[in-house]
C-alpha cells in the first residue's frame, strides 16, 4: 500500500468506528423513549448471536472420527455449568474456551 492508501484506510476505520459509537446517541437521545422494535432487538439478539456462535463452532465436529467430539461436549458442559452457577456470560464463554483449549492441547 502506498502512504496515501494507508492514510485513507486509517481515516475510513476512524470514521466507521466513530459512526458506530455516536450514531446510537444521535438516533436515540436521552430524553426520548427507545422504540419498541429496538427494545425487542435488545432482548432477542444476544441469545440469537450466542446460538449462531454455538452452531458455527460445532459445524465441523465429527462424532465418528478423532476424539469423537468429546472435548467439545465437555467444554459445552463447562459453559452451561458456569452459566448456571454465576450467570455471567463472559465468564461462561471464557471458561468454556479455556477448558476446550486445555483439553485439546493436553488430553486429546
Amino acid at each position: 500500500m502506498t502512504f496515501t492508501q494507508q492514510v485513507i484506510t486509517i481515516l475510513m476505520v476512524v470514521v466507521g468506528t466513530m459512526a458506530t459509537r455516536f450514531l446510537p446517541f444521535l438516533l436515540f437521545p436521552a430524553g426520548k423513549s427507545t422504540p419498541k422494535y429496538i427494545q425487542y432487538l435488545g432482548k432477542v439478539l444476544p441469545a440469537a448471536v450466542f446460538g449462531l456462535l454455538v452452531i458455527y463452532c460445532l459445524k465441523d465436529v465429527s462424532i465418528f472420527s478423532g476424539s469423537h467430539g468429546l472435548p467439545e461436549l465437555i467444554a459445552i458442559v463447562v459453559v452451561i455449568a458456569l452459566h448456571c452457577w454465576k450467570r455471567q456470560m463472559m465468564l461462561s464463554i471464557a471458561g468454556g474456551a479455556v477448558c476446550y483449549m486445555l483439553l485439546v492441547q493436553l488430553l486429546f
